[in-house]
């Protein structure tokens, strides 16, 4: 319980413990003027009906603020409840758009690395050719001077056996 409803039963508590002390007091009779004419009833009684009347009055007020409060608050709630769900929409709308533009981008890259793949294959191929083609001709060079070379041997060493024979 809060402080403020301690206090308010422990008042109420106390004026009703005063009343049934001075029951007598509160019932005895005393003229009472009502402006155009006088009654004789018990002042003691009359107060504390009055004290009972505003009472009743302010926990009424009470109660209708209270439960107007509960209302707002119902209905605050439910409005909260409906952003947030549109919120988790419009996350989850970004989220499937951001997995979107990564798949994209995913398959765009994979795009850019099957064609840098392709390049570097026909660069490769061109490259692998050209030594070839240089290994042939290196080959064929080599084949000639060893050719220019047996033939000068045999030159040279037909001249070498022709000199010995003559």
């Amino acid at each position: 319980m809060r402080a403020r409803t301690i206090f308010l039963i422990i008042g109420i508590v106390l004026v009703a413990a005063f009343a049934a002390l001075n029951v007598d007091e509160f019932t005895r009779s005393s003229v009472l003027s009502l402006g155009f004419t006088t009654i004789q009833v018990p002042l003691g009684l009359i107060m504390l009906l009055l004290l009972v009347v505003t009472m009743l009055v302010f926990l009424a007020t009470t109660l209708y603020i209270q439960g107007s409060n509960l209302i707002e608050n119902r209905q605050h709630t439910k409005e909260l409840n409906a952003q947030r769900e549109l919120a988790d929409k419009a996350e989850a709308s970004r989220f499937t758009e951001l997995h979107k533009y990564l798949q994209i981008q995913a398959e765009a890259a994979l795009n850019r690395e099957a064609a840098n793949a392709t390049v570097l294959a026909e660069r490769l191929a061109q490259t692998q050719a050209a030594l070839m083609q240089r290994m042939e001709q290196s080959d064929r060079t080599t084949a000639a001077y060893l050719g220019e070379i047996e033939d000068r041997m045999e030159r040279g060493g037909a001249m070498a056996s022709s000199a010995l024979i003559r």
